[in-house]
């Protein structure tokens, strides 16, 4: 796993019209499954399409899980955090999923921070 600019991807992802949005979530959804030991499941090209069929559908329930996975990871790093699944959620449902991209990236840059000693 590795840091990702967060403000970098959110201009990629404005300017793109969602389409670097996509190489996001399935970097998201890779990192999250990284971070927490989970890597078996779904690939994040099976999440992707899912979601498109869905339209849309799959991707809030993929935002429910994610921020579920955080959480366990930092409970895996003896950390406290609180979950944000709901709030990935809701955001997602009201049109804001990129703001739960950003939050997903900030939680999983400050894992690679915890895993380097730095924080």
């Amino acid at each position: 796993m590795v840091k990702r600019n967060l403000v970098l991807n959110i201009i990629l992802t404005i300017v793109t019209c969602g389409l670097f949005g996509l190489y996001w979530f399935y970097c998201l959804h890779n990192d999250t499954n990284q971070a927490s030991g989970e890597e078996g499941g779904f690939s994040a090209i099976a999440a992707i399409l899912l979601t498109i069929v869905t339209c849309g559908i799959y991707g809030w329930v993929w935002m429910y899980q994610r921020g579920q996975l955080i959480e366990k990871a930092y409970r895996d790093r003896g950390r406290s955090e609180s979950d944000k699944a709901i709030l990935y959620l809701i955001l997602a449902i009201v049109g804001l999923s990129i703001v739960s991209y950003a939050l997903m990236q900030n939680d999983l840059n400050k894992i690679v921070d915890i895993d380097n000693g730095v924080a």
